[in-house]
């Protein structure tokens, strides 16, 4: 059997382990710049606030019931592996999908068992961490994770739910399930499914996969073998290699100060070449873009972007950060109050099935290793000791692009220090 165990309203049940007076109240949490509400208690949603709602377009006199909080990624990250620390204490096979869920394998295990050792398992999270779960079991992801959503809606479940693959529940179930519930099912697919008239779970079980693989991918195809029990997707088949990365902020205050877009293009450029080291890519072109509030009638209004090609395919973010660079000098307009700048990866290939060139200088084996291993000790130090641990450049004390974080709680369980500065 496989579980997945989810996190109940999870950045909300982080900030409550630390302020117990936060239980029982509407609160929710917001996100970059304090801009949307991303996470939500029970209590704030009962109040009529939306997922992504714009934190300045809820209604004064519920805005003033509520609490809503600055992200705190620092403290999340933190209790998560506390969760999964808990969970490897009760089976040695776990693979964490996000920050707040993760897959359990209980292969070997007596099925008649699984429903308590789930429940001693939600109370251990509980006592160690602060932390409500919820857990769905059954004999491939994708019906665990449809069960999941049952212990989570469904009381009697008390939490943990199992859903055997062919019981009359199970078929009841899927039968009331829209295609667009789904894991994996996207709006897209769900649409061209209706076309081919299957609108249910159910009728999606009792499709022909090898018809669905001709119109769709062997993803859809696995789907249908995953809603019939049978447990055949890994979890990279759910998080697919990018074909391009973006990085970008809004800054927490306009600012005509190129130094300000200087470090925010070069912070945004050294994170994109983390991502794209971490799906083994390489980046063959960038582009780097400014605009500003478009909402601001008051002020002139630019929007400007450029794509560099790179000399050759890279993920170092010595080369990467050095030609954002070039490319913020030729966009940059002076006297104009920015809002936004990012950058771009494009044109990513396979590390090892890059094309050349015809006059391409070929990187030569030597520096190529000795790029790789600086970039892995970058990486490794950054992960290990904190974001930003290992910078290229100097950081300035003020800067505009940084994030407006007024509502933030203290980073109770983490304190990350600057080890380095790496000058570019």
């Amino acid at each position: 059997m496989i579980a997945l165990v989810d996190c109940n309203n999870f950045y909300v049940s982080c900030e409550r382990v630390f302020q117990p007076r936060l239980e029982g109240k509407p609160v929710g949490v917001m996100s970059n710049n304090d801009g949307c509400v991303v996470a939500r208690s029970a209590e704030i949603k009962q109040l009529g606030i939306a997922m992504g709602m714009p934190a300045h377009q809820i209604d004064p006199h519920v805005r003033r019931q509520c609490i809503l909080l600055s992200s705190n990624y620092a403290l999340y990250g933190d209790m998560s592996r506390r969760v999964t620390d808990v969970l490897s204490q009760h089976t040695p096979h776990v693979d964490v999908y996000s920050i707040d869920e993760s897959f359990l394998s209980f292969e070997g295990f007596e099925p008649h068992t699984l429903n308590e050792r789930c429940q001693v398992m939600r109370r251990q999270v509980r006592r160690d961490t602060g932390i409500p779960v919820s857990v769905g079991l059954s004999t491939s992801k994708t019906l665990a994770k449809i069960a999941n959503h049952r212990a989570k809606k469904e009381p009697h479940f008390n939490g943990v739910a199992i859903m055997e693959p062919d019981s009359d529940d199970t078929r009841t179930f899927l039968e009331q399930l829209p295609v667009t519930e789904i894991w994996g099912v996207a709006g897209r697919s769900a649409v061209r499914l209706q076309t081919l008239g299957i609108a249910t779970a159910w009728q999606l079980r009792n499709a022909a996969p090898k018809h669905l693989r001709k119109h769709f991918s062997v993803v859809m195809e696995r789907i249908v073998y995953e809603l019939r029990g049978q447990d055949c997707i890994a979890l990279d088949d759910m998080t697919q290699p990018k074909k391009q990365i973006m990085v970008s902020r809004s800054f927490g205050r306009l600012t005509n100060n190129k130094a300000d877009l200087h470090e925010a293009i070069r912070t945004h450029t050294s994170r994109a070449g983390e991502k794209l080291r971490k799906q083994g890519g390489l980046a063959q072109a960038i582009m780097v873009f400014v605009r500003t509030n478009r909402f601001r009638q008051d002020l002139p209004s630019y929007s400007k972007s450029l794509v560099i090609p790179l000399p050759h395919p890279t993920n170092d973010s010595r080369e990467l950060v050095r030609t954002a660079m070039a490319g913020l000098e030729s966009i940059f307009k002076p006297g104009i109050m920015y809002q936004k700048c990012g950058v771009m990866l494009m044109d990513l290939c396979d590390y090892g099935n890059e094309q050349l060139g015809l006059l391409a200088e070929p990187v030569s084996d030597e520096k190529r290793e000795r790029n790789e291993k600086l970039m892995a000790t970058l990486d490794k130090l950054n992960r290990e000791h904190g974001k930003n641990t290992v910078r290229l450049g100097i950081p300035r004390k003020a800067n505009a692009w940084e994030l407006r974080c007024e509502h933030r709680t203290p980073r109770y369980t983490t304190k990350w220090e600057e080890l380095a500065v790496v000058k570019t």
